[in-house]
């Protein structure tokens, strides 16, 4: 938890109880369902809580903004971003049903009421649209921007001036990927953000609806 507070004294009393629950709650949950590595269940506020904050080190959701996580697995970026922004609507999508079970029990045991889950694919997804899709590590960005850009609505904003689009968290040489997805995402390295070794190579890109 002290490396959450390195980068954010904002959060309220209730906001850091939510996050101190988080990791002996996914630890009890690791033991029946392995949906995080023990490597990371080591590192765990550092490799998922903090590394799912760096969207909000650039974006900022309000109450009517509803945002959809894109193969979200155990709840990474989503939880962590549903507690920092407690009356923004997420909506956490994933293929894989044993994860989701995970991902709404942990909600529901920490008071997270700013969820909902899908056990679906994004391509499966009718009649929903949202403001922002945001992903981690997933899928190649050309799949992704296919993905989400017809549940993305269009002529809307994240905040003042910037319109809606996919946010994902990636990392490596990313030039190859970018270029094979026609997409010109917006991209920040991590590391600028949060000045720790593990975000080395780990950015957000940011692909804006037109």
């Amino acid at each position: 938890m002290e490396i959450i507070k390195k980068y954010f004294d904002d959060f309220t009393e209730e906001q850091f109880r939510q996050l101190s629950l988080l990791k002996p709650l996914y630890t009890e949950w690791n033991n029946k369902i392995n949906v995080i590595s023990r490597k990371d269940l080591d590192n765990f506020y550092l490799h998922h809580v903090l590394h799912s904050l760096a969207i909000a080190a650039n974006f900022n959701f309000n109450e009517s903004t509803k945002v959809m996580d894109l193969g979200c697995g155990g709840g990474f970026p989503g939880i962590p971003l549903a507690i920092l922004f407690p009356t923004t609507s997420f909506h956490l999508v994933d293929s894989i049903n044993k994860k989701l079970l995970v991902v709404q029990e942990i909600a529901t045991e920490i008071g997270l009421n700013n969820i909902t889950v899908d056990h679906s694919r994004a391509e499966d997804i009718k009649n929903n649209k949202f403001d922002v899709v945001i992903s981690r590590a997933v899928a190649p960005l050309g799949d992704l921007w296919r993905w989400s850009k017809p549940l993305i609505k269009k002529n809307n904003t994240v905040e003042d001036g910037i319109p809606n689009g996919l946010i994902c968290l990636k990392g490596g040489d990313l030039a190859k990927e970018i270029q094979e997805s026609g997409c010109k995402p917006f991209i920040w390295e991590v590391d600028k953000l949060f000045s720790e070794e593990y975000f080395k190579e780990k950015f957000i890109l940011y692909q804006p609806v037109k």
